[in-house]
């Protein structure tokens, strides 16, 4: 059979679709073809639209078999990213050059590193919930981004007070925002609204913003390189140190732009995933009751680690990311060869993508997909090409499993501390932010009350 359906009519109007209602778009697409469909919008070859797949068994093939065997994650199929995460960013990278930056960032994200985060990451939910007034609604992906910038700050970059910190956490607060609405985010669809017009000018306030960032960035690596042994265990220090078997390091390009690709795929999608989960704990008293029982049976200032393998709580997390993935898509790839893939065949350099969002809600494997119910989770495991919301394979997230720590670590903090109340009266969805999804109307909460005070800790350094 040749190529996978695709929607007909004008492709713009099928790019505004993707870029202003992305999942309504792909949702209806897959009621219309099933689980494999071609967007011709997304490509400027009418015989080569990207493919869009929803079938795990069509995934596993995808994700597994993109070591050059049947597909391949070349670099320009992620060309979109390239003026926000830098042109050396693990996401742009294939072949030997991926795999070699892969294995000297893995560490410092990884094993034992995680219990030297984990108090810090604890203090800092803390400190932003204890700034916010009490009885007062807020936005609480505001505020869980607050926390993940500090984190990015503290835990990422090592810093947490001086002239640096001061000039560094505002602008990275505004980069992250420039591509905070649908609209915005068409400037990285079209390329002729890339324009550097000046300050008044979007994209040369996003471009003036970046190289404020790189200057200060640049500053710290520099002076990090010069004097070794005042690095600490953050994990940019880390990332310095690093050596491939070639005794290498990573050079300063490629240490900026995994620092800016940190920023966009941890500090971004990491508040995104906090904000849904206070959303659908707090819209189901059943469940809160589930999640807070769980949490007291461990007593005050739990360690870290315990408060990570809670079974309930991470299904509560796990549910939130099936439900709410902040990554709609996994990286796309093109076929190496003509290839028969899904009863279809494709040509060579045919680009291929797996769709996390309508995986996810597969009736076939999470019936009643629409609903938060955590217990999926605890009465069966699902394979890695059914619950996707890092990716899979060998391109499957470097952070996800710091992700998944903070973010457990987070929520057990503000529950076991704070009383909060829900001020949504209407179901929130999803819509687009950058490449990403997050809730529409930001998640609308008060606290109410102050539950607990935190006990006075050691100094915790990073």
């Amino acid at each position: 059979m040749s190529l996978p359906e695709s929607p007909q009519g004008f492709k713009m109007f099928q790019l505004c679709q993707w870029i202003l209602d992305p999942t309504g778009f792909m949702e209806r697409l897959a009621e219309q073809y099933g689980d494999i469909f071609g967007m011709p919008a997304l490509t400027s070859d009418p015989q080569r639209p990207v493919i869009f797949l929803s079938n795990p068994e069509g995934l596993q093939h995808l994700l597994s078999r993109d070591r050059g065997q049947d597909f391949c994650a070349p670099e320009d199929m992620n060309e979109i990213l390239r003026p926000i995460v830098g042109s050396q960013s693990l996401l742009l990278q294939s072949g030997a050059t991926h795999q070699r930056q892969r294995k000297l960032l893995m560490p410092p994200l990884h094993g034992d590193r995680l219990k030297v985060y984990g108090e810090k990451i604890c203090e800092i939910g803390d400190r932003v919930l204890a700034a916010l007034p009490l009885n007062q609604t807020f936005k609480m992906r505001q505020a869980m981004q607050d926390v993940t910038l500090q984190v990015m700050m503290e835990v990422v970059f090592g810093l947490s007070e001086g002239e640096r910190y001061d000039a560094l956490k505002p602008l990275l607060a505004q980069f992250t925002d420039f591509l905070g609405s649908p609209w915005r985010a068409s400037l990285l669809f079209f390329g002729f609204l890339q324009q550097d017009w000046g300050s008044w000018s979007p994209w040369g306030r996003m471009v003036d913003t970046r190289q404020k960032i790189d200057d200060l960035l640049y500053a710290e690596i520099r002076e990090r390189r010069q004097n070794p042994e005042g690095n600490g265990e953050d994990i940019l220090s880390l990332m310095i140190e690093a050596q491939d078997e070639n005794g290498e390091h990573l050079s300063d390009t490629e240490v900026r732009d995994e620092l800016l690709t940190l920023l966009l795929a941890g500090h971004e999608t990491t508040a995104s995933a906090l904000a849904w989960a206070f959303y659908w704990i707090y819209q189901n008293p059943k469940i809160y009751e589930k999640v807070m029982a769980e949490i007291s049976e461990l007593g005050p200032n739990p360690d870290p680690m315990s408060i990570y393998k809670l079974p309930y709580l991470t299904a509560v997390c796990n549910e939130t990311l099936r439900i709410a993935p902040a990554a709609m898509l996994t990286f796309f790839r093109h076929t190496t060869h003509p290839l028969e893939f899904m009863g279809y065949h494709l040509e060579t350099n045919t680009p291929v993508v797996g769709c996390i969002y309508l995986v996810h809600r597969r009736p076939d494997i999470y019936p009643n997909p629409a609903q938060f119910r955590p217990e999926r989770f605890l009465e069966r495991e699902f394979s890695p090409y059914e619950f996707v919301p890092f990716g899979a394979g060998m391109r499957r997230c470097i952070g996800a499993v710091l992700a998944q720590y903070e973010m457990k670590l987070t929520l057990a903090t503000v529950l076991s501390r704070y009383s909060l109340q829900l001020c949504e009266n209407r179901p929130v969805k999803p819509q687009r932010r950058g490449i990403t999804l997050a809730p529409a109307t930001g998640i609308r909460m008060k606290v109410t009350e102050v539950k607990a005070k935190q006990r006075d800790r050691a100094p915790v350094t990073v």
